[in-house]
């Protein structure tokens, strides 16, 4: 009886260490990115491409994603502002789910032209999405549209990887669809910096895509 409680406390305690790892490096990066990252657009960092990372287009409830809603906005401000001249989104496609495509469809509602939005369908995680836009679609410098916690890591990767890199932070969401999605970004810190230390490419390559010049994928 004595031993299981040693268990259960031993686990408790690992569980709380984990999180509070976790919770450190998440606001670690978040401080790191204050000085890198607006959401005026008129201070935005000008640039050719705006990366957009993705998540899913509908939302726990049913309806649109706000999360995605809200960094579509800000993409769209950008273009109109003339901050960027194209788009770059980056998400998953597996079968009928297909981020990417979601998320052009949706930006051309906003009134982004088809033909300034680029698609990258390898964009399975963020570290992925951040390094295939530099060692796939040739960006030499990045400007990042997510929300804060995510820009956060997204600069992360990308300063560590060598890549000039800001953010433009899109509305959060005030009220979490649950407690998991905001707990996320905990576990998604340490992993990042895992990653940096390991060194880890992108999960896949692919041939050199030059936007600008090549179709719109």
């Amino acid at each position: 009886m004595r031993l299981s409680l040693y268990v259960v406390l031993g686990l408790g305690a690992l569980v709380l260490g984990l999180v509070l790892l976790g919770w450190l490096a998440e606001r670690q990066m978040e401080r790191k990115a204050a000085a890198d990252s607006t959401s005026d657009v008129a201070k935005a960092h000008p640039a050719k491409v705006a990366l957009v990372l993705g998540t899913a287009p509908i939302g726990p409830e049913g309806g649109p994603n706000k999360y995605l809603v809200y960094r579509l906005d800000a993409a769209a401000e950008l273009w109109k502002a003339g901050k960027v001249k194209y788009l770059l989104v980056s998400g998953n496609r597996d079968g009928d789910y297909d981020e990417p495509s979601a998320m052009r469809e949706s930006l051309t509602k906003r009134g982004v032209p088809a033909e300034a939005i680029y698609r990258d369908f390898a964009g399975y995680r963020t570290r992925d999405s951040v390094l295939r836009a530099h060692d796939v679609f040739g960006q030499a410098e990045l400007l990042i549209v997510s929300q804060r916690f995510h820009v956060g890591r997204a600069l992360f990767i990308a300063h560590h990887a060598g890549i000039p890199a800001w953010g433009f932070d899109a509305r959060d969401v005030d009220q979490p669809y649950s407690v998991v999605t905001p707990m996320r970004r905990y576990p998604s810190a340490v992993m990042a910096y895992i990653d940096m230390y390991l060194n880890r490419p992108a999960s896949e390559g692919g041939k050199p895509i030059a936007i600008g010049v090549d179709p719109p994928s």
